[in-house]
């Protein structure tokens, strides 16, 4: 069953498992959820804090990467804007 809930966890957005760990975190602290339920919750919240730092990292190498690009395009910009001086006179 481990198997299972982290294949569904994986299918998750990034929002949606935001919005399932909130709500863990929230039926744990008003202890809301019996002890052994609590401990298979806190499992499963982890399972979702560990699927969100993945998204978020992914998502921090394609900024990088986008922003390396950027900065790549705008060097060649500049150096085809020097070589390509008017003469005006």
């Amino acid at each position: 069953m481990a198997q299972k809930q982290k294949n569904d966890i994986s299918k998750l957005s990034f929002e949606e498992a935001i919005k399932e760990l909130t709500g863990i975190v929230g039926k744990i602290e008003q202890g809301q959820i019996p002890l052994q339920d609590s401990l298979e919750q806190y499992e499963r919240g982890m399972a979702l804090i560990k699927h969100c730092r993945g998204i978020l990292q992914q998502a921090e190498k394609r900024i990088e990467k986008i922003a390396q690009e950027k900065e790549s395009g705008d060097r060649s910009q500049e150096s085809e804007g020097r070589g390509q001086k008017t003469c005006e006179g």
